[in-house]
């Protein structure tokens, strides 16, 4: 899919130094969004998403009448639009309001094409039913479902993560941890839970030893959890559909039945936005995470976690034909190839940068940090390129998020290259978009807050 050339954009401000083809959603989006107010008929469109538990979202906005000459970009800014809204929202049925040629468009798009099929494909595995595109006039009302989890620091309780390289397990008393550890573990390539299981047990029987007693068990985990169920986690990655089914989907209910107690376990970057709004004392928080990948978490203006996905790392943020695929879906600027540890390793080559091939992408990254320790410039120009990709995501997501702060964790961001990030994307922001600018706070956690207030946060989840 390619933008036609004939749509310019203006000059960036803060142009990536090291990626001259870059074209930030935020930009063409703003741009777009200008040929539509100047045109005398714009042409309303609608979105429903349902997720299928209760919760359907909406979102509305407007595109070109189709007989205007630049018609032809309504398809590219539509389908991005509704890619950013399953992969930030989720939805196993679209409703859709809009000119009828466009609806087509789209539904086909979601049958014929690989990046499309994905994106359909991963909402029926995590939604329990096949994903359709229903055009229809009438859509059915919003009705939201964010859940009142978390800020709970009464009484005993566990807090667990469970990572791909180790799994951290805190004991809370009052909302105080009198114990912590950390286990390493191998889960990827485990084809039987009995491995994930045995090990989260050992975890949680370590805790318990330092409590007079267990009230209540709270976790977070990469991947999606609705109703406590694993949908897709990249942690049982290695287990059999079959026994995905029958073994890992029911593991934390079963685990709540034995321990006798409230369990709650969620996506892991929902508990790291609970973490931050908890020591800030503040909400309309997003958490971002630039590790192996891009996660995310979100806690509503009201402080709630909600049933969006926020799986940010497949939403689009460049809009460039050129602009590097994802390896997984296939598809082109979406965020995981800017806010990760993938970033530093494709920024290599054109840094000047030549590493040994056979590093991965962790080793990769020490090297970089190592060049940054002593002022390299190649160093520098990538930690300003994630920089300025990270000020125009910024502005993209607070197109979608009510956000007001955001927390930048991981580790891409340690060390003197996390401050230059930083700097780099506030001065992008506050001079590309200052009307944004001035609603968002940037936070970067200390390593005790990181540690001690994901276990508080986790141990918070459920209410006694």
């Amino acid at each position: 899919m390619t933008i036609p050339s004939q749509f310019s954009l203006p000059a960036l401000l803060h142009p990536p130094p090291l990626d001259s083809s870059f074209q930030p959603a935020a930009v063409w989006n703003r741009s777009y969004a200008q040929l539509v107010r100047a045109t005398e008929s714009p042409v309303s469109i609608d979105f429903a998403l349902e997720q299928g538990n209760g919760s359907l979202l909406r979102h509305a906005a407007e595109v070109l009448p189709e007989r205007h000459p630049q018609a032809f970009l309504n398809f590219r800014y539509t389908e991005r639009l509704l890619k950013f809204l399953l992969w930030s929202r989720g939805g196993a049925r679209v409703y859709f309001d809009g000119p009828v040629g466009l609806g087509e468009a789209l539904k086909k798009h979601f049958s014929d094409t690989p990046t499309g099929r994905f994106d359909a494909d991963f909402m029926s595995r995590v939604y329990g039913n096949p994903f359709e595109v229903v055009l229809t006039p009438d859509l059915p009302s919003e009705q939201s479902s964010a859940q009142k989890l978390g800020r709970n620091l009464d009484g005993c309780r566990i807090g667990f993560d469970l990572g791909g390289s180790d799994r951290k397990v805190a004991a809370v008393v009052d909302g105080k941890v009198i114990f912590s550890d950390e286990t390493k573990w191998n889960p990827y390539h485990k084809e039987d839970p009995k491995y994930h299981r045995d090990g989260i047990m050992d975890s949680l029987s370590k805790a318990s030893n330092h409590l007079p007693r267990v009230d209540a068990i709270g976790g977070s985990s990469a991947g999606v959890y609705i109703n406590n169920q694993p949908r897709v986690a990249s942690l049982f990655r290695g287990v059999p559909e079959p026994l995905f089914d029958s073994q890992v989907k029911p593991l934390f209910h079963d685990l709540a039945r034995e321990w006798a107690v409230p369990l709650e376990v969620i996506n892991d970057g929902d508990v790291t936005a609970l973490a931050g709004s908890m020591t800030l004392g503040e909400n309309a928080v997003l958490g971002l995470a630039m590790g192996t990948s891009e996660a995310a978490g979100y806690v509503n203006s009201e402080g709630n976690v909600t049933t969006w996905l926020n799986e940010l790392a497949f939403a689009p943020v460049d809009y460039a034909e050129t602009a590097p695929a994802d390896e997984w879906s296939g598809d082109r600027g979406c965020g995981v190839q800017y806010f990760s540890q993938q970033a530093v390793g494709r920024l290599l080559d054109p840094s000047g940068i030549e590493l040994p091939s056979d590093l991965s992408l962790p080793e990769k990254l020490v090297e970089v940090q190592n060049l940054m320790a002593i002022d390299d410039p190649r160093a520098r120009r990538i930690y300003e390129t994630i920089g300025s990709y990270l000020g125009y995501g910024v502005a993209h997501y607070a197109d979608y998020y009510n956000l007001r702060h955001l927390l930048i964790l991981g580790r891409v961001t340690s060390g003197e290259g996390g401050e230059i990030i930083l700097s780099k994307a506030r001065k992008t922001l506050v001079e590309e978009f200052p009307e944004v600018a001035e609603k968002i706070a940037f936070h970067m956690p200390g390593e005790k807050d990181k540690r001690h207030g994901q276990a508080i946060a986790a141990a918070s989840l459920p209410s006694l």
